[in-house]
């Protein structure tokens, strides 16, 4: 992490699926903003993962049919020194939401579902996880519908 870079992680279960597509769309995105948004970061980690493992086969297709790439993607556990950098942590679930208060109740960093600011749908992120391709690139679709809302807040309540 950059020294006074502001962090946006990214928080889903295994970290092998969801929260690395997350990460990279949204990543993207800020890349096509002016500054102060194009600085931001964005990581990713799991409420229960492991370390070092690849994002998952059907979620490095379905990004690679948007010509973003998840190969260098390897997962790891969400822990207190990862959420003492974030400035926003962005959740698929709202159990996600509940699994990272109970772990950590003295975390003051806001905490959102991902799609918290979509107009309409579900706020919440299906996890594709063993699930075929289709359900991999539903996923990453319901993701990328959430990013015009989070750049939306970001630019009225983030860099403030």
């Amino acid at each position: 992490m950059e020294e006074g870079k502001r962090t946006i992680t990214v928080i889903c279960t295994g970290n092998i699926c969801r929260s690395p597509m997350a990460q990279k769309l949204l990543a993207h995105a800020l890349e096509a903003e002016d500054e102060p948004l194009r600085s931001i970061q964005v990581l990713s980690a799991g409420v229960a993962a492991c370390s070092n493992e690849a994002a998952s086969p059907f979620a490095s297709k379905a990004m690679d049919s948007v010509k973003l790439d998840l190969s260098q993607h390897r997962s790891r556990p969400l822990t207190s020194p990862l959420l003492d950098r974030s400035d926003l942590i962005l959740t698929m679930t709202s159990g996600h939401i509940e699994a990272i208060r109970d772990r950590f109740p003295e975390l003051r960093t806001p905490i959102f579902r991902f799609r918290e600011w979509v107009p309409t749908g579900t706020r919440e992120v299906p996890d594709p996880f063993g699930g075929s391709l289709p359900h991999y690139v539903e996923t990453r679709d319901c993701l990328a519908e959430a990013i015009p809302s989070i750049l939306t807040y970001l630019r009225k309540n983030f860099l403030k």
